[in-house]
């Protein structure tokens, strides 16, 4: 089980949460932060980090923001010829500049 950013990090992304997660499966869109439900490894570091409290457990996460999350690295997102996956890490990539519909719209 993965954990999930929710809402009270759109638009502020304090990024406590990446520099304590050990894996660096925290990844930065536009506005929000995504966890990448298949390189996490429910260590929790990311939970306890996070000023806004807005990681929590997948299974206790919105269904929507959950769905959202996982639709960030299955998906293909505006601007991209493919959709992101696995990439093993998020420090290499850098912050991606785009957001999935349901955070952009918001």
């Amino acid at each position: 089980m993965a954990y999930v950013i929710g809402a009270s990090c759109v638009d502020i992304m304090d990024r406590s949460c990446m520099e304590e997660c050990p894996v660096d499966c925290i990844y930065e869109g536009e506005r929000k932060l995504y966890i990448n439900p298949m390189e996490c490894i429910d260590c929790g570091a990311c939970e306890v980090a996070c000023p806004e409290q807005a990681i929590t457990v997948d299974r206790k996460a919105d269904p929507d923001f959950r769905e959202d999350n996982r639709n960030f690295f299955t998906e293909i997102l505006p601007g991209r010829d493919s959709a992101l996956g696995s990439p093993g890490g998020a420090t290499p990539l850098g912050p991606l500049g785009v957001d999935t519909p349901m955070v952009s719209s918001r």
